[in-house]
C-alpha cells in the first residue's frame, strides 16, 4: 500500500461549544503531520472558525435543514438527526478516499452521534472518539464499531485545562499516527469468521483454521468475551464474509441472562441478516460470565463456577435457563436468510463441562440438548453428534459440512494461489 504521509484527518465536534478544544486538536494533528478537516455539527450557534463542512452540509446529507433540526423537538431528536447526516457525509468522504481517519470529540451528545458515525466507515479506515464516557456502561455493545478506539476525556467538561490537552494532544497524535501506519483489509482471499474461546476451554480452531487455510481462505477467529462478538457482528452486518462459523456462543447466554459480559442483543442475528452461510454450534453456552472482581450475582450464587482470571468468572446455568437459552438460538437462526447447519455435540461443549471439572452438569446438559433437538427445525441443518465439542468428530463434522456447502456453490470456493 502506498504510504501515507500527511494523512488527512476528519476532526468531528460541536463549534459552538467546543470552539478552544477543536482548534487546539487542529493545531495538534498539523504539529502531527496530518491535515485537519473540520465538520462542525452544531444545531443552534456557529463556530468562530470557517469548517470544511459546516452544519448546513451535515443537515443536507441528512435531506433536512438546519432550521428544520433544530425544531425538531428537543435536543435528543436534533442530534438524532445530526448523526445521520453526520454518518452520512462521513461515508461519502471516505468512500471518495478524501479522508484517511476521524476523530470526534464529545460528552454523551458529541459521543452518541460519532457512534453512529463510526459504525458507517470501512473496518481499517481508523476512528477514534475523545469522549467523557469511554468504553461505560452507557454505551450499549452494539453501538461500538468492530476497530473504533475511544479514550477517556478526563478534566474535558468545559474549556481547556492542563489535564484535558495531555489527553487531546495523544488523541491527535495517536490518530495521525494510525492513519499513517492503518494497513487496510486487502482480502485477497475470501474471509472465514470462527468464534472461539481460549483453548483451554474450547479447541476446535486449532484444527479448523489450518485446515480453511489449505482450502484457501483466510480465517478470523473472534474471542467471544463480549467485545469480540460484537467485532465480529459488526462486520459481518457490512457482508464481510464467505462464511461464518459461529461455534461459540456464551455471548448468546450472557445476554439472555443479563449478564454484562455480553455483544448485544442482535448477537447471532447479522450474518444471517446479510446472507452468510453459517454453521453454528453451542461452544460454552451454558456458562454464564460475570466479573470476577465482583460478588457471584444471587441467582447464581448456588452454582458450580469457575474463576477463569481476576477479570472473568462464569457460572453454569440451570437446566430451566439453558431451554430457554435452546429456542432463543433457534428463533434467531429461524430469520437468516443463507443456508444454517446447527451442529449438536451431545457429549458437551466446553472443556470444563467434562466429568471431574468444575463446571459438569449432566442433567442440565441433557436438558439444552433435548431442548435444542426440539427447538431446531427446517430448513436448518441439525448435525448431532456424540461426542464432545473438543472432539476430532465434531471437527470433521464441521469441514464436512463446509466443503459440502463450497461443492454446492453456498460458499465461494477458496484461492489456494494468491497473485502479490
Amino acid at each position: 500500500m502506498p504510504e501515507i504521509t500527511q494523512p488527512h484527518i476528519l476532526l468531528i465536534g460541536t463549534g459552538d461549544t467546543k470552539a478552544d478544544e477543536l482548534l487546539f486538536m487542529s493545531d495538534c494533528i498539523t504539529r502531527a503531520g496530518g491535515t485537519t478537516i473540520m465538520m462542525d455539527i452544531s444545531v443552534l450557534g456557529d463556530p468562530p472558525y470557517q469548517p470544511a463542512h459546516d452544519k448546513h452540509a451535515v443537515a443536507a446529507a441528512a435531506q433536512t435543514t438546519i432550521a428544520e433540526i433544530a425544531s425538531s423537538g428537543d435536543e435528543n431528536s436534533a442530534m438524532s438527526l445530526m448523526a445521520v447526516g453526520a454518518a452520512n457525509l462521513a461515508r461519502d468522504l471516505a468512500e471518495r478516499d478524501a479522508i484517511d481517519a476521524v476523530i470526534a470529540i464529545g460528552g454523551t451528545m458529541g459521543t452518541d452521534l460519532a457512534l453512529d458515525v463510526a459504525q458507517a466507515l470501512p473496518l481499517g479506515l481508523p476512528k477514534l472518539i475523545v469522549s467523557t464516557v469511554a468504553f461505560s456502561h452507557l454505551i450499549p455493545p452494539e453501538r461500538v464499531a468492530a476497530d473504533l478506539m475511544m479514550i477517556l476525556w478526563a478534566g474535558g467538561l468545559y474549556g481547556l485545562n492542563g489535564t484535558c490537552t495531555a489527553v487531546l494532544s495523544q488523541a491527535c497524535g495517536a490518530i495521525v499516527g494510525a492513519a499513517k501506519s492503518a494497513i487496510r483489509p486487502q482480502n485477497k482471499r475470501p474471509v472465514v469468521a470462527i468464534t472461539s474461546l481460549g483453548k483451554s476451554c474450547l479447541r476446535y480452531m486449532v484444527e479448523l483454521k489450518p485446515q480453511l487455510e489449505k482450502r484457501g481462505y483466510e480465517v478470523v477467529i473472534f474471542h467471544t468475551t463480549g467485545m469480540g462478538g460484537r467485532a465480529m457482528e459488526s462486520i459481518a452486518a457490512q457482508g464481510g464474509f464467505a462464511a461464518v462459523l459461529d461455534l461459540s456462543l456464551q455471548e448468546v447466554a450472557n445476554q439472555f441472562t443479563g449478564s454484562m459480559v455480553n455483544s448485544g442483543s442482535d448477537r447471532l442475528e447479522n450474518a444471517g441478516r446479510a446472507g452468510i452461510p453459517q454453521i453454528v454450534a453451542p461452544g460454552a453456552v451454558d456458562m454464564v460470565d460475570f466479573p470476577a472482581w465482583l460478588p457471584v450475582p444471587k441467582d447464581l450464587a448456588d452454582r458450580p463456577f469457575h474463576a477463569h482470571n481476576r477479570l472473568l468468572a462464569s457460572a453454569t446455568s440451570k437446566s430451566a435457563d439453558r431451554r430457554r437459552i435452546a429456542r432463543a438460538i433457534a428463533e434467531k437462526l429461524a430469520h437468516a436468510k443463507a443456508p444454517v447447519a446447527f451442529v449438536l455435540p451431545t457429549g458437551g461443549i466446553q472443556q470444563w463441562d467434562r466429568a471431574g471439572e468444575p463446571l459438569h452438569d449432566p442433567e442440565a446438559l441433557s436438558a439444552f440438548v433435548d431442548a435444542m433437538r426440539a427447538a431446531i427445525a427446517a430448513p436448518i441443518e441439525l448435525h448431532e453428534i456424540e461426542d464432545h465439542i473438543n472432539s476430532a468428530l465434531f471437527n470433521e463434522t464441521v469441514l464436512g459440512i463446509f466443503d459440502r456447502w463450497v461443492e454446492a456453490g453456498i460458499v465461494p470456493a477458496g484461492l489456494t494461489t494468491v497473485a502479490a
